[in-house]
């Protein structure tokens, strides 16, 4: 037989001290289930993108009809009218022909009124002549941040860290990047990732590290004994072990 304790833990203290002590270890334990939920609901990899209607620069819109058929990249900026954040939305207004000739469109989002965005679009194209003419959500309620998982507490509980959603025509993430607050992203990483993927998909094939336009990509190792020995014997391939082969793809 196993003894069971006859009183709770709690017993020992006083009864003042039992009510304050169960109440900060419940609050502690909802604290931690609701951290985990924030967590858990962060759209991931190969998740369909969440859905959702906002407010934008060019007019009201649903994303998941804005993206329609097409590649994505949705990113998110901490403010309006500050300096990191108006050299990377104008890296991306730059480059909009770039993108939309790779079928991608763009759409940014920030915690700011429309008011502030139409006023700091208009303040970056007087300055510099650069015009940042994809919408830019109005996410003054933080619907979209959170459904994003852009707000990360330990940074900031009011403005969007530098997160970039990848989404493709199916309408599922295939990449996720986060940048900090002080940190601007890398314009020539974000396509050439886009480029990357866009080239896996369309060759069944993958990409080795640092890869660019241009470069061998890696074709997919052997499954069977029978695709083994075709490997060996394979022309017209960089064969480094049997497991490990590129490739140059033809000029599309």
């Amino acid at each position: 037989m196993v003894d069971r304790p006859t009183s709770s833990p709690w017993s020992a203290l006083p009864n003042s001290e039992q009510r304050v002590t169960k109440i900060t270890v419940g609050a502690s334990f909802m604290s931690s289930l609701c951290t985990m939920e924030t967590t858990t609901n962060m759209p991931r990899i190969g998740d369909q993108a969440p859905d959702f209607e906002a407010l934008t620069t060019t007019g009201p819109l649903k994303f998941s009809e804005y993206i329609k058929d097409s590649w994505a990249i949705l990113f998110s900026h901490p403010a309006d009218f500050t300096p990191v954040c108006t050299t990377e939305l104008s890296g991306f207004a730059q480059n909009k022909e770039w993108f939309s000739a790779r079928n991608t469109k763009l759409i940014g989002e920030s915690i700011d009124s429309i008011h502030s965005h139409i006023a700091w679009v208009q303040a970056v194209r007087e300055k510099t002549g650069v015009y940042m003419d994809f919408p830019i959500i109005a996410d003054i309620d933080m619907k979209v941040a959170k459904l994003y998982g852009m707000l990360h507490e330990n940074a900031s509980n009011t403005a969007a860290v530098r997160a970039v959603f990848f989404i493709d025509p199916k309408g599922v993430i295939r990449l996720v990047m986060y940048y900090p607050l002080n940190v601007g992203r890398n314009m020539d990483e974000i396509k050439r990732v886009l480029e990357a993927m866009q080239t896996a998909d369309a060759n069944g094939c993958a990409m080795p590290l640092n890869w660019k336009k241009g470069d061998k990509v890696i074709v997919p190792p052997p499954k069977t004994l029978k695709d083994l020995d075709a490997r060996l014997n394979e022309k017209g391939i960089e064969l480094i072990d049997f497991y490990l082969a590129k490739k140059e793809l033809e000029p599309a």
